[in-house]
């Protein structure tokens, strides 16, 4: 059997103990263990191998949205960290204090907001990539002619012309719409998209009075651009995009 240990979700600025209840992982109480004036928020947890599940991980994000609730600032801790004792806790809230006092600082009354954009017409779109490329319309030409050696290898070289004009089209379509939002935030990212349509996978650093605002910017630029583009919008979540606190076995051990 495996000795109780902790999982650490976030680290918060307080000074309280604090029980959120039990929606922890395995239904464990998730609790606060302070030092000064800022606590980690945990749960009891073997001390072993998290599990990597979509269950888990969801329950981790969700206690994290939870404790948001609450409390104007929350870092997200990645996921899988524990710690065994709750002295463990206290000693590297005190060595690492000044950096996540800073880090707290910095994301005082922050949320992320998502913005994905996906083009819904994509004969349009590759009808217009074609229009705006001299070097693809020659080569669709020439495939076509009688002096054309290899036309399958032709089509090959075609098709790389177009993934590449592509993926320039999408950061230009990318950066129009970010430019559209950049009076509302602090940073942005662009993460992964996936598919040929998807042109963006934003996450944005805002502030809470500015969310609104945001909220108006989005419903204008789904007025402007619904028949062509499909906006999914959500959020806030905790800054996943925008911290990434990471602790190593080690630091439990100094």
């Amino acid at each position: 059997m495996y000795k109780l240990g902790l999982y650490i979700y976030c680290i918060i600025p307080s000074d309280q103990e604090r029980n959120f209840g039990p929606i922890g992982i395995d239904g464990e109480d998730v609790l606060t263990i302070g030092y000064e004036n800022i606590a980690m928020v945990v749960s009891g947890h073997p001390i072993t191998k998290v599990v990597i599940s979509k269950d888990n991980i969801l329950i981790h994000e969700k206690v994290v949205e939870a404790v948001m609730k609450e409390f104007e600032s929350v870092l997200p801790i990645r996921y899988g960290t524990i710690a065994s004792t709750a002295d463990e806790v206290r000693n590297l809230l005190d060595r690492r204090f000044r950096e996540f006092k800073n880090i707290l600082r910095d994301m005082d009354h922050m949320v992320e907001l998502s913005l994905k954009a996906r083009w819904k017409h994509m004969d349009e779109v590759f009808k217009e990539i074609e229009e705006e490329n001299n070097e693809i319309k020659i080569a669709k030409k020439a495939i076509n002619s009688t002096n054309t050696d290899n036309p399958e290898e032709a089509r090959i070289e075609i098709g790389k012309m177009v993934q590449e004009a592509l993926i320039q089209k999408k950061a230009e379509s990318a950066e129009e719409i970010v430019d559209k939002f950049k009076r509302t935030f602090y940073d942005f990212k662009l993460n992964k998209t996936t598919g040929d349509d998807m042109y963006m996978n934003g996450s944005f650093l805002v502030g809470k009075g500015k969310e609104l605002e945001f909220d108006f910017l989005v419903e204008d630029i789904s007025e402007e651009l619904g028949d062509k583009v499909d906006f999914k919008y959500s959020g806030p979540f905790p800054v996943y995009n925008f911290v990434n606190i990471a602790i190593y076995p080690e630091e439990w051990e100094k």
